[in-house]
């Protein structure tokens, strides 16, 4: 390939894989706002409805790290298509479903969306000069959360007026121009520079397990009883599989995820975020979502139509694209875990206030405008605290960990919002303001959590010995 003709090839590629990572926002938009919609034409319960959700994230946190694994291996490119082709079927099923279990099979197959940035971060490590990986990455892992303000505003706009199998189809035919993109852009493979080392399947088989027997006891507890045999019996397994988990990922030469580069402060740090505000920020979401169209006769709902609802998360794409310039803008004078610190504040405050004051339209605004402002600086942040802890060949791997640990945060974070919310049923079978208003404690509570622990880590820590290099420079490498 002649210079002139690499270089065009390599401006091109940053914005195909923008436009890939851009799937996951598409579909995660037909999430959340949709649950009311659903749950009325399928017959189901709000809290039943809400499983459209777990059940995506569930997928999605099985996947995501078997994802993140390949994805450092020699066949990037084929990975992408597969896993949209994959979403593209998922789509299709949900949009022609007969009921609302064939429809959950759909969504289940749309989870290996959340897999997409952390390949997309991985061809973008790979083939993009330093300059431009850097940054690139930074964009890449704030693409979703930019996305949903743009997408669920679509959404609402497509399923009000032409219903919500349509918005599903528009899902399928984005995910085609989508995986033509990929094809006439991403290099080809097989990456020769790539290790090949066989995927760790009994690890990915027990962390797949152990994670759904969680999720389900949180997600059905409320309904067998805290203290029933199958609650109690799917937490004891969930505990007996992670373990084995751990044991096996530690004797593993080439394990699924290294948990040994875990242990490093910055990465811990990073995970320990991943998970603990993608739970308390889905449920903040969520509900803030179910507040908008629900109606004023329960005493907290906005009583938006579907058409404008999805508008409703417009600030938090506005917010979180202006957040990670900023993160870019700053971040070479200030440390990424004082801008974590500074990201978690926001999400923390914004929980608080959508706590207290969630009964009119200009809160839920400034809430949502809050999230995207926090998630644009954490997940900004986060990948670049990894890149500067992990060794090169390892980096895939501990960036897709990182995505698993928000997915399944958000997963955990669904289940027990549909649990609070199974829990306090109106007799019109909507919520009751008891409900929504412990769910949104919960997620305050949970954010301010993580917001103590980052704040004392804050102080305890010692600032990184001066390097020669900026100190998320290692994220272009490779």
């Amino acid at each position: 390939m002649r210079p002139s003709t690499e270089s065009t090839a390599r401006s091109r590629l940053l914005p195909a894989l923008a436009y890939a990572a851009l799937t996951t926002a598409v579909v995660s938009s037909l999430g959340m706002l949709l649950v009311p919609a659903i749950s009325q034409d399928m017959h189901v319960e709000v809290s039943t409805g809400q499983w459209m959700l777990t059940v995506n994230l569930l997928v999605g946190a099985i996947a995501t790290p078997i994802m993140g694994r390949l994805s450092d291996g020699p066949h990037k490119k084929r990975l992408l298509l597969c896993s949209l082709t994959t979403i593209l079927v998922g789509s299709i099923v949900a949009a022609t479903a007969p009921n609302f279990t064939v429809f959950l099979i759909g969504r289940a197959l749309q989870g290996l969306t959340y897999g997409i940035v952390p390949v997309t971060i991985a061809l973008a490590r790979r083939y993009l000069p330093d300059n431009q990986a850097r940054h690139g990455i930074s964009s890449l892992s704030v693409t979703v959360t930019t996305g949903l303000g743009l997408g669920y505003p679509l959404t609402g706009i497509l399923a009000d007026l032409l219903g919500f199998r349509f918005a599903f189809w528009f899902a399928a035919l984005f995910l085609v121009t989508t995986i033509l993109v990929v094809w006439r852009v991403v290099p080809a493979g097989p990456d020769e520079q790539a290790p090949r080392n066989a995927l760790d399947v009994p690890g990915a088989l027990l962390v797949g397990t152990g994670l759904a027997s969680l999720l389900v006891a949180v997600s059905e507890g409320s309904r067998w009883g805290w203290g029933s045999p199958w609650t109690v019996g799917f937490f004891t397994g969930a505990a007996i599989l992670l373990a084995l988990w751990c044991v096996v990922e530690l004797r593993t030469p080439n394990p699924l995820i290294n948990l040994r580069v875990l242990r490093n402060g910055d990465v811990l740090v990073a995970n320990s975020t991943a998970i603990g505000l993608g739970a308390a920020m889905y449920i903040g979401l969520s509900i803030g979502s179910l507040i908008a169209q629900s109606p004023t006769s329960t005493g907290y709902g906005i009583a938006l139509p579907l058409f404008w609802a999805g508008f409703v998360m417009l600030p938090l794409s506005v917010a979180s694209f202006g957040a990670n310039r900023l993160v870019r803008a700053v971040s070479h004078r200030i440390r990424m875990r004082t801008l974590l610190l500074v990201g978690a504040g926001l999400v923390t405050a914004s929980s608080a206030l959508l706590w207290f004051a969630h009964t009119a339209l200009w809160e839920i605004l400034i809430g949502m405008f809050g999230f995207g402002m926090g998630m644009g600086m954490t997940y900004a942040a986060m990948p670049a605290l990894i890149a500067r802890s992990v060794a090169d060949t390892e980096l895939g791997s501990a960036v897709s960990f990182n995505q698993v640990l928000r997915t399944v945060g958000g997963s955990f974070g669904s289940a027990v919002a549909g649990a609070v919310l199974a829990a306090h049923l109106a007799p019109d079978l909507h919520p009751t303001e008891t409900g929504i208003r412990v769910a949104l404690a919960i997620g305050a509570l949970g954010c301010a959590v993580v917001f103590v622990a980052l704040l004392v880590n804050n102080v305890t820590s010692r600032p990184p010995a001066p390097m020669s290099e900026p100190a998320d420079a290692r994220v272009s490498r490779g």
